[in-house]
């Protein structure tokens, strides 16, 4: 396809104005680190969650997200569990909160936190520095290469090789529009930090509802007065023991795709995606940019407020979004281009109806849309390895007494290198599949062995450092060979077999060794005060300050954990249906939309003052080296 000068116009004016912000900026990041990682934890509750949703509109997932709703119908709605999509409800109601009480930069500076100073406290810092750098080169690499992909198919690669000076071999024609186009990334996030970050994406989610609204608007219209062509049971969300969909007669490639995803057993998917989505969200978040923006808000209060605020703004713009290239995919199945290598792929879904669909104007939108949202990912992950590297290496174990001049300089530097040395990564891989394969090995493997440790680490005392490097190890390893080993076997199979394991060297490493001394502990509960399994260290701080107040929230929290989730679930069928052109379906979920934020406002939304979420003063122990300072 080739593009109309208007749309070229649009996505150059994008990436334009993300490089100015980040010049604008450059003066108010370089304060200090904090200003320049996390924004100077001035910024409202309200922009973070906008910029936290956008980083989470990506090309990669909504591409995803389009083609098992061609498949699976009103039934994918249950599928991005698989991640999970409801941790951002835990992280809402009670864990966004008790992680912005710890009032540190970085994940691994929590676990000085956590666990002291001891050797235990030094293995678990440093096994989650290496979590954090790995996963954030893999997912920056994964990016560059598949922001590549994704360009190519607007831009080929003739259209513009006549004004390249240098010959480019096929294979590297995705990195080198990877190359161009994260040149704005980087500019904007290497000079103005977690703010540039935050505006830019604003910019981003404008465009994105503005496309999505149009999309949905083209697809109802297109819809209206026709008959979508599905299965049976394709409409109705609810299901059976076996997932009941057949598309023999209409598109025979759709069963093989239900075959390789390996979900006909649909019950048995959803008790696995259920066990691991609240084992995962129960942990908090991993350390990557959405730990970066709860880190990044003004209090604990408005830490639980942007991370609600992330489904309300996030899942109906994406779902009109999703629903309506979906059905566009639906209606017009005969006359898109699908085929790569020889077979269907319905993740081209998306790409080719945009090429079939979007006329001049809405095409610029979209491209600077989705291209924004790639952008938005990779600087919110490279801003997330320059605060592991600065805060928890460089000012740590090299220059503890640098002046802002040389955090700002090294800050810098730090970025151009990480961004340097993903190319290199990326430039090695031989294709976009061998890349996706690298990310998926990478994710399963540390995600698998992350789940155990960093749920014990909120909910039972004697869990200690230790015992978190061991649970890591033990969860870690099995995951990196299990895929090898089944390398048909979807990794949700195996994922109780690896929370065991990992859970074994969990309480192995735990028991082996001596607990955390009793001051870190103290000065934890009183300042992030959880509720679990603290009775020993409650007994001890009642001892020191009786006036102090344990936290009884469980019940609410499980309680709004569960309304919660039904309510993001709400948020997601009710712009399927109203694409979908069924009304009834969509005033019944609407309702349901109603009845739950109802019962938010009252049990959670009410509950968030300053004692609910703080805690009553506790006098006493200061933050000082432990970072148990309060708000």
């Amino acid at each position: 396809m080739k593009l109309h000068g208007i749309d070229v116009a649009i996505v150059v004016g994008y990436l334009l104005t993300v490089s100015l912000i980040g010049v604008l900026l450059r003066r108010r990041a370089s304060k200090n680190l904090n200003s320049y990682l996390l924004g100077g934890k001035e910024l409202p509750w309200y922009l973070l969650g906008l910029s936290n949703a956008s980083g989470m509109f990506d090309i990669s997932g909504t591409m995803w997200l389009v083609a098992i709703m061609f498949i699976y119908g009103l039934k994918s709605a249950w599928l991005p569990w698989l991640w999970p999509t409801f941790n951002q409800i835990f992280l809402m109601v009670f864990l966004s909160a008790w992680l912005r009480r710890s009032n540190v930069t970085t994940g691994a500076q929590w676990i000085g936190t956590r666990f002291g100073r001891g050797a235990g406290a030094q293995l678990s810092h440093t096994i989650v520095v290496v979590f954090a750098i790995i996963s954030c080169l893999g997912f920056m690499v994964y990016g560059f290469v598949g922001l590549g992909k994704f360009m190519e198919v607007f831009i080929p690669w003739e259209s513009v090789s006549a004004y390249v000076p240098f010959d480019v071999p096929a294979r590297y024609v995705p990195h080198v529009y990877g190359i161009v186009f994260t040149l704005a990334a980087v500019i904007y996030t290497v000079l103005g930090g977690m703010t540039s970050i935050v505006l830019a994406d604003i910019l981003q989610y404008i465009i994105m509802t503005v496309s999505a609204v149009v999309v949905a608007g083209i697809a109802m219209s297109n819809l209206s007065g026709s008959v979508l062509n599905v299965p049976d049971g394709w409409l109705n969300p609810f299901f059976g023991w076996k997932l009941g969909l057949d598309w023999t007669g209409i598109i025979a490639e759709a069963n093989r795709k239900i075959a390789e995803d390996q979900f006909s057993w649909f019950s048995i998917i959803m008790m696995l995606m259920l066990f691991k989505g609240v084992m995962a969200s129960a942990a908090g978040p991993a350390p990557n940019y959405d730990m970066q923006k709860i880190l990044a808000t003004r209090n604990p209060r408005e830490a639980a407020l942007m991370s609600g605020f992330v489904s309300v703004v996030l899942m109906p713009v994406r779902y009109l979004m999703v629903a309506g290239f979906a059905v566009l995919g639906i209606l017009y199945y005969n006359q898109l281009d699908l085929t790569v290598a020889g077979k269907v792929d319905f993740e081209q879904v998306l790409p080719a109806a945009m090429n079939q669909f979007a006329p001049v104007g809405l095409m610029g939108c979209l491209l600077a849309g989705l291209l924004a949202a790639f952008l938005g990912t990779f600087a919110g992950t490279l801003n997330a390895a320059q605060a592991y590297i600065m805060n928890d290496f460089y000012l740590k174990y090299l220059r503890p007494r640098a002046g802002n001049r040389e955090v700002s300089f090294m800050s810098y530097a730090t970025g151009i290198v990480i961004v340097v040395v993903s190319i290199l990564i990326g430039m090695f891989a031989k294709d976009a599949k061998t890349v996706d394969k690298l990310l998926q090995w990478i994710v399963s493997g540390l995600y698998g062995g992350y789940v155990a440790a960093n749920m014990l680490k909120w909910y039972w005392w004697r869990f200690n450092g230790h015992g978190y490097f061991w649970g890591m190890v033990a969860g870690l390893v099995p995951a990196l060979v299990f895929p090898q080993v089944f390398p048909h076997t979807l990794a949700l199979y195996y994922f109780p077999a690896l929370f065991v394991l990992a859970l074994g060297g969990c309480i192995a490493g735990t028991y082996a060794t001596k607990p955390t001394d009793d001051e870190t502990l103290i000065a934890f509960y009183r300042n992030v005060r959880p509720w679990g399994f603290w009775g020993p260290i409650h007994k001890k701080v009642v001892a020191l300050y009786p006036d102090f107040q344990e936290n009884r929230n469980f019940r609410r929290d499980m309680f709004n954990v569960v309304v919660g989730t039904a309510w993001q679930t709400s948020l997601v069928l009710l712009p399927m249906y109203v694409v979908l052109l069924k009304w009834r379906a969509a005033a019944i979920v609407a309702g349901v939309v109603v009845l739950t934020s109802c019962i938010l406002k009252k049990s959670w939304y009410d509950a968030l003052d300053r004692e609910a979420v703080t805690g009553p003063a506790q006098p006493g122990i200061a933050g000082g080296k432990l970072g148990a300072a309060t708000d």
